[in-house]
């Protein structure tokens, strides 16, 4: 072997021996996950380690050698490292089965399939159509989106009512059996809503440069020309120079000073057409950490009707381990369902590790990139680079991703689509699962994805990627 080989060797050996010593390292993590779950979680510790690594320069010589250069191997990381050693002539003997490709890739797909069910393509993500209120009078509509290729049928618990939901799943059950189709049922946990209240008046115009207050909404009374917090207690935990968002990110502003339920703000921004706050709008807090528990007595009330009537529960706002252990609580041992991890605050994108070993102790568990919240949270401009790294440490795990939040929305809303929005729905095809809001061409928007994912599927394995330092990464491993 060559001097140029045997330095690679020695750096491939480097990398193997700092996975083995995580295995060792974060044996507490492994040793919680539920068994079916183990190789899957181990995998994702390898990768994890190797991702807190620069290895670009290794990945070139690799390259340069005639090599793989580890890209596209998020699922079966260890295993790939092991055979470009014995490629290297090294001899390997790991103490216990590694996933490769072709294995890492049938773990994947089973465990798409436990929780998002049959489907009819296998190179197609699953897709999930949001319901609104109007279907639950409407089973014609229903079936027909059976019959398009609907596999999952999401209902958001923060809108309607029991009574409305149950009708629904009546529709899509009912549909099923006419037409020999499965569909799954996604139920939605509301979170905390955290949304503006306006007295009498319905807006609040605002300036640049203007200072306003945000209050807790019992308060409201006292304070002229003042804005409502819908979620009390917020005001207070906010500090000094930390960013406010109103309405999507439209409007910035920054926290000047605080005190008991209230905390007074400048404007920076105003991106709306027309300068005003108004009643009913959401609320972000980017830079702040809150001490407000993701699941809220309304959820709680919820799960009962949820454990009853759904396949698959949706978790919204979770950001930490320690909101996962309140609703796997509130959900009990012996529960059948599928449980989603829904990432759409930066705390949530930095704990993603953490977060995926605590899900990993559920049978059947996925993960949504809430692209609407996220991205306002962390800021478009970095929306691109995590919905990735999410995507690959999800992949590492063996764990289904849903792609949510504004696909094909212009063609779903008016019935035609932009240019910009068919090339996001082609990059979806690196997910599980695609998910559509509502929409008044919601049948016309899923006949569209379904192509546009058919195209470009077979396509995304086929790119190259370099490993700088991943930060959630590095986090995870040196904390």
């Amino acid at each position: 072997m060559t001097t140029a080989f045997n330095k690679l060797a020695a750096e491939l050996k480097k990398i193997d021996d700092f996975m083995l010593q995580s295995e060792k390292d974060f044996s507490q993590l492994l040793d919680q996950v539920h068994p079916s779950q183990l190789a899957n979680a181990v995998n994702l510790l390898h990768y994890l380690a190797l991702r807190s690594l620069d290895i670009r320069e290794l990945q070139d010589a690799l390259h340069e050698a005639g090599l793989s250069s580890i890209t596209s191997s998020e699922s079966h990381v260890r295993g790939q490292l092991l055979a470009i050693m014995q490629r290297l002539g090294i001899k390997v003997n790991p103490d216990h089965e590694l996933f490769t490709y072709r294995s890492s890739k049938k773990s994947l797909a089973q465990k798409s399939a436990a929780l998002f069910g049959p489907k009819q393509i296998d190179s197609v993500p699953y897709i999930m159509l949001t319901f609104d209120s109007k279907m639950a009078d409407d089973y014609e509509k229903v079936k027909n989106m059976l019959q398009s290729g609907m596999n999952v049928a999401r209902i958001n618990c923060a809108h309607d009512d029991e009574a409305t939901w149950f009708r629904m799943i009546e529709h899509v059950k009912r549909a099923e059996k006419i037409t020999g189709l499965n569909c799954k049922i996604y139920m939605d946990l509301a979170g905390p809503k955290i949304r503006t209240v306006l007295r009498k008046k319905k807006k609040l115009k605002i300036a640049l440069g203007q200072s306003i207050l945000l209050i807790d909404e019992y308060l409201l009374g006292q304070e002229k020309g003042a804005i409502g917090c819908s979620l009390p207690g917020v005001c207070e935990q906010l500090n000094p120079g930390e960013i406010v968002l109103f309405d999507d990110g439209l409007i910035e502003a920054r926290v000047e000073k605080t005190e008991a339920g209230k905390a007074k703000l400048q404007i920076l921004r105003i991106s709306s057409k027309k300068p005003f706050i108004k009643a009913e709008k959401g609320i972000n807090f980017p830079d702040s950490i809150l001490s407000t528990p993701a699941l809220t007595e309304y959820d709680l009330a919820c799960l009962p009707f949820i454990l009853q009537h759904a396949d698959i529960v949706g978790y919204s706002f979770v950001r930490n381990t320690q909101d996962m252990s309140q609703l796997q609580q509130a959900l009990g041992s012996d529960h059948k369902l599928g449980l989603v991890i829904k990432i759409e605050t930066p705390e949530a994108v930095k704990n993603l590790p953490d977060l995926l070993f605590s899900g990993l102790k559920e049978k059947n568990i996925g993960v949504m990139i809430a692209r609407g919240d996220l991205a306002v949270e962390i800021g478009f401009e970095r929306m691109s680079e995590i919905q990735e790294e999410i995507l690959w440490i999800c992949e590492a795990a063996h764990v289904p991703v849903i792609w949510a939040t504004q696909v094909l929305d212009t063609l779903n809303k008016s019935g035609v689509a932009t240019r910009s929005e068919v090339t996001d729905a082609a990059h979806a095809a690196l997910a599980e699962c695609v998910m559509i809001n509502k929409g008044n061409h919601i049948i016309r928007t899923m006949e569209a994805l379904r192509n546009i994912l058919i195209r470009s599927g077979g396509h995304h394995v086929k790119k190259r990627y370099t490993f700088r330092p991943l930060s959630i990464a590095t986090r995870f491993m040196t904390r």
